[in-house]
């Protein structure tokens, strides 16, 4: 298998493990706190969300790259 798939289908991994950490940060009730309060969540959530997002995507294009 190619070195950059298998660093593609890791960082597909990552990204859904970031994405779910993320998830569960935004339903703590600090978050809902904070979301109540500001209209937002955490940054700790928003980061761990975008974060998985970046790195499911980059996964996705080496992944599927020839």
């Amino acid at each position: 298998m190619n070195p950059i798939r298998i660093i593609g289908l890791a960082l597909i991994v990552l990204g859904v493990a970031l994405g779910y950490m993320g998830y569960q940060e935004s339903e703590s009730v600090a978050s809902q706190v904070s979301e109540a309060v500001t209209g937002t969540g955490t940054d700790r959530s928003m980061m761990l969300m975008i974060g998985g997002a970046i790195s499911l995507v980059v996964g996705l294009v080496l992944g599927v790259k020839k």
